[in-house]
């Protein structure tokens, strides 16, 4: 049966980038997918594009595209990516500039319509809260999860490079499926069965042992040379899941189950732009060495609506740390607590001591006290200059007490917030903006 092969070149915006050249120079593809977009990321691309409207995009969209066009083009791999994240046109114009450096002739295509912001009813509530979104102040960004259907006439085009804003995970995989093997959008069955497949690559190293890894429990070779994964999909949309053979990590039943599970609330309702995935019918069986088959899954027809997530400025966050070390150097730590707490007597703070109460909100340590231990101090506040003393007061005790501290740092950032709602399809209407590169 004829297969489709689909790698997975990215699974967040600061993802590694060599494996994905690997991927392209020896992976036999046909595309690579790059899933670089996170809620957070396209909130604070949003703000970036205010201050420059021809930014927006992914930061490492340059040296990603330097790297990887010319063993694409070389190698017919076509590239999808959602690095355009608050201003694919502005991507695709930079990608043009790229390929005629490199001397590569290129169709680029910039797929828009995400961006919601000027359409959003803000009577209505955030999913999180329940809240009207216009109680949230200064929202920055409304972007729709849209879905493999708005790729198509990208696809269709001929383009060599894609590039997207908000886009589902799962559809930057599930589209390509659907243009290889012609599937409609409403063949639930195999969208669905395609989604898994999507889901599976979508954070690329994590299926093949990245975050599966746990030394002395589940051990994972050649970490430092991760490789990131690639399907093997046929018509039906079943397939596989393999990687290159020589680069490090795992692919089998325990790291393909672990990822399969990974962000799912209902296993047999995954929604999406797409479909409304059934994940219980899956069937995993081991394939070989480093390969997985996937088969069974299952779908219904695809939401009414679209989900949207929208940005907000949630005021700015001030951090100040500095550790302690040597006898009682928790109990010295815990004296510098209670000093900034006094010092900024008003203001809600968080204070953890790193190594022993800032993940779970308390010790577990049962052995002797710990020889070293780093003070953080942090509050979220309405503005710069009230973030500003947090860290202002940590550093000051370096010479106002207790003793011995020692690497204080100091960092104030602004703080984008994130909330989410549904709204109408007809209100995220997918636009197709076709460039050429003509070295």
């Amino acid at each position: 049966m004829e297969t489709l092969r689909i790698g997975a070149g990215a699974g967040f915006s600061g993802d590694r980038l060599q494996p994905a050249v690997i991927l392209a120079e020896r992976g036999r593809l046909q595309y690579l997918v790059l899933e670089c977009l996170a809620e957070r990321t396209i909130a604070l691309a949003q703000l970036r594009r205010r201050s420059d409207p021809d930014g927006g995009y992914d930061p490492l969209l340059e040296r990603r595209m330097e790297l990887l066009l010319p063993p694409c083009v070389r190698n017919g791999v076509r590239v999808i990516t959602n690095m355009g994240a608050a201003n694919p046109l502005a991507a695709a114009r930079r990608i043009v500039e790229i390929a005629r450096r490199l001397g590569l002739r290129l169709r680029i295509a910039a797929v828009t319509g995400d961006d919601v912001l000027a359409s959003l009813d803000l009577g209505q509530p955030a999913l999180e809260t329940g809240r009207p979104l216009r109680e949230y102040d200064s929202i920055v960004s409304a972007n729709a999860y849209l879905g493999a259907e708005a790729l198509l006439p990208a696809l269709a085009s001929g383009a060599e490079v894609i590039v997207t804003g908000r886009v589902a995970d799962p559809s930057l995989f599930v589209a390509p499926m659907m243009h290889r093997f012609a599937w409609r959008a409403d063949d639930a069955l195999r969208v669905g069965r395609g989604t898994v497949i999507g889901h599976l690559l979508e954070c690329a190293g994590q299926v093949t042992g990245g975050y599966f890894a746990d030394p002395g429990r589940k051990d994972v070779p050649g970490l430092a040379t991760l490789g990131f994964p690639f399907a093997d999909v046929d018509e039906q949309g079943n397939g596989s899941i393999g990687k290159v053979d020589g680069t490090g990590g795992r692919i089998d039943l325990a790291t393909v189950t672990e990822q399969l599970l990974y962000e799912v609330t209902d296993p047999s309702a995954y929604l999406t732009p797409d479909v409304v995935a059934d994940f219980t019918t899956v069937r995993l069986h081991a394939a070989g060495p480093d390969r997985v088959a996937i088969s069974g899954a299952t779908g219904s027809p695809r939401p009414a609506s679209l989900k949207v997530s929208v940005g907000y400025r949630a005021g700015f966050v001030g951090e100040g740390e500095i550790g302690y070390a040597g006898t009682n150097a928790v109990g010295r730590a815990e004296l510098a607590a209670a000093i900034v707490r006094e010092r900024l007597h008003g203001v809600e703070v968080r204070l953890d001591l790193i190594g022993r109460t800032s993940l779970q909100g308390r010790s577990f340590f049962t052995g002797d006290r710990p020889y070293e231990v780093r003070l953080r101090v942090a509050a979220r506040c309405q503005t710069r200059e009230e973030a500003s003393r947090i860290g202002e007061e940590v550093e000051a005790l370096y010479t106002n007490g207790p003793a011995g501290g020692g690497g204080a740092r100091k960092y104030v950032h602004e703080q984008v917030g994130i909330v989410s709602c549904f709204i109408p399809r007809d209100r995220a209407i997918p636009q197709l903006t076709l460039f050429e590169s003509n070295p």
